[in-house]
């Protein structure tokens, strides 16, 4: 089955709420993460964390603390978290502190491999990059929640908010929100332009 790599990691354990409540995850379990992009100095990748909006989950705002200090959290419309990487945090065990809404039971940590940057026009060696360094990462993470994805992206997805064209050399193909290219076109082709920028840029894998 074809399907964009976006693993949700379950990592709310609360109670059922009906009102805005805030609740705490321990910053060290991203900081693992970010750890493993930031050995491996990835150009134009990233990992992205995001509070998933399912079930009317909303995040109003954030903080990161220690026992000693609080420091706001940059939180995206899309619900994107920002976080530092940041061995001092980890060592003071802190904590990431969200202001949800809806059934926090049910709202979940989205982490994604995405690249860094979408802009409207790629040569085929930039793309290349982007996904050597996708399967290079997925690699490296191997282990939970990641086991399922041992085998190399089958190629990138391209998504749009909206309506867009994808012009592949000299080939426009309409697209209505996700374009997959895959590994076998990438290799192939020259040069791949948008109408729009893509709003991300994501590992496209076959289960």
């Amino acid at each position: 089955m074809k399907k964009q790599l976006l693993l949700s990691c379950i990592l709310l354990s609360v109670s059922t709420v009906s009102q805005a409540q805030p609740i705490s995850l321990e910053y060290q379990s991203f900081y693992q993460r970010l750890k493993q992009v930031n050995k491996g100095n990835y150009q134009l990748v990233e990992i992205a964390f995001s509070v998933s909006k399912a079930n009317g989950c909303k995040v109003n705002n954030g903080t990161i603390t220690t026992e000693k200090d609080s420091f706001p959290l940059t939180i995206t419309k899309d619900q994107r978290l920002f976080l530092p990487y940041d061995g001092q945090l980890k060592s003071d065990r802190a904590l990431i502190n969200l202001d949800v809404e809806g059934d926090a039971q049910s709202c979940a940590i989205a982490m994604q491999v995405r690249a860094k940057n979408t802009k409207q026009s790629y040569k085929q060696a930039e793309l290349m990059q982007v996904e050597q360094e996708m399967n290079a990462l997925l690699s490296q993470m191997q282990g939970f929640p990641m086991r399922y994805f041992a085998s190399d992206i089958a190629g990138l997805n391209l998504e749009f908010d909206g309506d867009a064209t994808v012009y592949i050399d000299d080939k426009a193909i309409p697209v209505t929100g996700t374009y997959r290219l895959e590994s076998s076109q990438l290799a192939a082709l020259t040069s791949l332009k948008t109408s729009v920028a893509p709003k991300v840029i994501s590992p496209w894998t076959v289960k």
